[in-house]
């Protein structure tokens, strides 16, 4: 069974700002909550492209490091791109981030499809406790670019 997240934010600026900003695989340790060790492995470009592969460590759950590598499978330029899992903690993960011009600046959507390993103890730890960290993960980021872009601009 597949599970979704979905989150939307205004950003008071323009979706250039932004677009840079999120399509920079070197940001993703900015809005990424600090307990998780968020790393990116190997030299990762400045600019997102479509068949781009970027390696991770993160230790989303006790401290365990674990390694994730995901693919930019869909771009386009300034308003969305799409990665997916390809080696790491889920069965599927399909994470769009996308882009669109609002009156008073731009609204940034995450829309995030993914399903939990281990069948129907998946489901269970699904339950328990992915589905509400992967909440408090986006609530972090919803905070962090709310800083950079709302408050203090970048």
């Amino acid at each position: 069974m597949l599970h979704s997240i979905h989150s939307e934010q205004l950003l008071k600026t323009d979706r250039r700002k932004v677009w840079d900003f999120i399509s920079s695989p070197h940001n993703l340790a900015k809005i990424t909550p600090p307990h998780m060790g968020f790393e990116v492995l190997g030299q990762a470009p400045e600019a997102t492209y479509a068949g781009q592969i970027i390696e991770y460590k993160v230790s989303p759950l006790l401290g365990i490091k674990l390694h994730w590598v995901t693919e930019i499978t869909h771009v386009k330029e300034g308003f969305y791109f799409v990665d997916e899992q390809r080696f790491g903690p889920y069965t599927f993960w399909h994470h769009q981030h996308l882009l669109e011009d609002v009156p008073g600046g731009t609204l940034m959507k995450d829309i995030v499809h993914y399903k939990a390993p281990l069948g129907a103890l998946g489901k269970l730890a699904n339950r328990m406790f992915i589905k509400r960290q992967l909440s408090q993960i986006f609530s972090y980021r919803h905070q962090a670019v709310e800083k950079l872009f709302n408050s203090a601009g970048v």
